[in-house]
């Protein structure tokens, strides 16, 4: 599908954010990188202008119930009357209470989840009265039943509690977005231009709730409204985004009246597909006023309204998780069509795709979740994007040892390439050669043809869906190519043409979001904070004229003890893991030349080789293992 925008060179886009929770984990990662890559894609190599808008839901179901939840344990635990029995007794209750939860539940992750919460508080109450102190039980207790002690609260007082201030909802919901933020600026995702959050736009809710009903798409129903999809069926297709719903969506729209939503009680819904644009507060959910009585935005609306405030009755894309692709997002094309009746509110939907982890989507399985800030301190943002790069976004990636070793890989493929280039170019002007970078030879020419092929490839990967696995491909095979260029013997290098190639690729890596801070035209590899530029020009100019001494007298004595049969010493010399467990700190790398047994010296950032060194580390060991 092509993309034009709406406006020639401004794209308008909404990025919809689900409810920012406190278990932010490398699936999530994956969503917020690649709308990152592509909007830099979009922006910074087709030269669009991006009016990026992020919006966050944050006053859905799953914010109340665990602000509420939340709410109703901390007053548990500072009600300092509630003697130790009662404590031991709610917690043998609210055990239960799970298991029967656990019993109904059929997804896999979500059983683990509870079968190990239970099995902690089995273990807790058979060996409570092993405590002594009772101030050491009570926090024992409270510590491992959080979990269910809360769940069993909420479940036998939400509905009984007075009406809480919609500041307990919003709180919550704040805390956790400002560690979200943490992580964007740690993963290098680029800051959006507006922020918006559902909580602040409900008066333009309320508005769009009106306009609906007065077009007669809504209607009002025991203090909440609904959407009426039979009536707007007939002039607005459903399931837009996925139609194999098509024939779901259609079975719904025959239902008979639905059932009421409780015995006893008047039916709200005319038909089972209808779903809720208003809904009635209930005791223990936040509260705002309007003209159908006190209650809170749906679930699909919040976003239309906010994006219509925001951008206007129409914008070119909307990114989301793919699990929101059906039914809220198909549920929210027919609304926003109703409301301002163009033959697309949306122009191009984008959806990534999930990450697994062991084969299953990374979920609410503590088995399988890896929090971002575990992956960043493990793998650094630069691996984690890379992985992400390497998959299509359309495609599910599988979060393993050996994606991520490609990943990194790639990495050292980079950086030894901008490495061998400086090298090179310092080498050259150090030498002040002056004829090294002028005239083209056979070989300058070749590389050159390389080099434009490159460009094109890569140029229409980019243009077709943004296809950065078949882009990241043709970067390495330059690189292969261009090494292969600068390794020939006695054969000189053009560095001009050089320069060209290592500045073209810093550009793209650039551009998808590898260097995390801003590079001028002529830098060369990956950016560097101040601190550590200065450090690598104190590497270039005073220590590395040191270390080719030592690297030429490593060469020296190795050719000698290797000609005099001096295993331990050779074995010594050979030993690249020790040279760089040692030289990492200071920026500099000594290894081996192309399978020669001459060490050469290179430099890079610290906390690369640091990787590089740990990585050589657990390989050496594993090789170990298996002899």
């Amino acid at each position: 599908e092509l993309f034009v925008p709406l406006d020639t060179k401004q794209v308008n886009w909404c990025h919809c954010l689900a409810t920012v929770d406190g278990k932010r984990h490398i699936g999530h990662s994956r969503y917020y990188v690649l709308v990152d890559i592509i909007r830099r894609v979009i922006q910074f190599y087709f030269g669009f202008q991006v009016s990026f808008f992020m919006n966050i839901m944050d006053i859905d179901d799953e914010i109340v119930k665990r602000a509420r939840e939340k709410h109703l344990i901390q007053n548990y635990i500072d009600d300092g009357s509630i003697m130790i029995e009662k404590i031991i007794e709610d917690c043998q209750l609210a055990l239960k209470h799970v298991k029967d939860i656990r019993s109904h539940k059929t997804d896999k992750d979500e059983q683990e989840m509870y079968d190990r919460q239970i099995s902690t508080v089995e273990v807790l109450l058979q060996n409570i009265d092993t405590l002594s102190d009772v101030e050491i039980k009570r926090q024992k207790l409270f510590d491992d039943c959080w979990d269910i002690l809360s769940s069993y609260l909420d479940f036998n007082y939400s509905y009984t509690t007075n009406p809480l201030d919609n500041e307990v909802f919003l709180k919550l919901a704040r805390d956790y977005e400002i560690e979200f933020h943490k992580d964007m600026v740690r993963l290098n995702i680029l800051p959006q231009h507006a922020l918006t959050h559902v909580s602040e736009y409900v008066p333009q809710i309320v508005t769009f709730i009106e306009k609906l009903i007065n077009k007669g798409y809504a209607y009002e129903s025991n203090l909440s409204v609904y959407l009426d999809k039979m009536k707007l069926s007939k002039q607005h297709s459903d399931a837009k985004l996925k139609q194999d719903q098509l024939t779901h969506v259609a079975a719904l729209s025959q239902d008979k009246q639905a059932s009421t939503t409780a015995k006893g009680t008047n039916k709200e819904k005319k038909y089972e597909s209808d779903f809720v644009l208003w809904k009635k507060s209930k005791p223990g959910e936040p509260v705002w006023q309007s003209p159908w009585g006190p209650g809170r935005p749906g679930s699909h609306i919040g976003c239309i309204a906010v994006a219509r405030t925001v951008l206007g009755s129409q914008f070119d894309i909307h990114t989301s998780d793919i699990d929101l692709k059906f039914q809220y997002h198909d549920n929210k094309i027919p609304q926003s069509e109703a409301y301002f009746d163009p033959a697309s509110w949306i122009i191009h939907f984008l959806h990534s795709v999930h990450l697994t982890i062991a084969g299953c989507k990374m979920s609410k399985s503590e088995s399988s979740i890896v929090t971002i800030e575990k992956a960043l301190h493990k793998y650094g943002a630069r691996n984690i994007r890379l992985l992400f790069l390497l998959h299509s976004w359309s495609t599910t990636v599988y979060y393993t040892d050996d994606e991520i070793k490609k990943a990194s890989n790639y990495e050292r493929t980079l950086n030894d390439f901008f490495v061998n280039v400086k090298t090179h170019l310092f080498s050259i002007r150090d030498s002040n050669n002056s004829n090294a970078d002028t005239k083209f030879n056979e070989r300058d020419l070749i590389i050159n043809e390389h080099f434009s092929t490159a460009e094109k490839q890569i140029h229409l990967a980019l243009c077709d869906s943004i296809d950065t696995p078949r882009a990241m491909e043709n970067i390495r095979q330059l690189i292969l190519k261009t090494n292969i260029y600068i390794s020939k013997e006695k054969a000189a290098v053009n560095c001009f043409l050089l320069r060209k190639i290592a500045a073209y690729i810093t550009r793209l890596i650039t551009i998808f979001g590898l260097n995390d801070c801003a590079t001028s035209v002529d830098d060369i590899g990956f950016s560097q904070t101040t601190k550590q530029q200065a450090s690598t020009e104190n590497v270039e100019k005073t220590v590395i004229p040191c270390v080719n001494e030592f690297a030429s007298f490593n060469n020296g004595v190795r050719t000698q003890a290797t000609a005099d049969k001096n295993e331990e010493i050779v074995t010594f010399g050979d030993n690249v893991t020790f040279k760089v467990k040692v030289l990492s700190k200071s920026c500099i790398r000594l290894s081996e030349q192309n399978g020669t047994k001459k060490a050469t010296i290179n430099y890079g950032p610290p906390d690369v080789l640091q990787r590089e060194c740990e990585q050589a580390s657990l390989d050496k060991k594993s090789k170990q293992e298996k002899e």
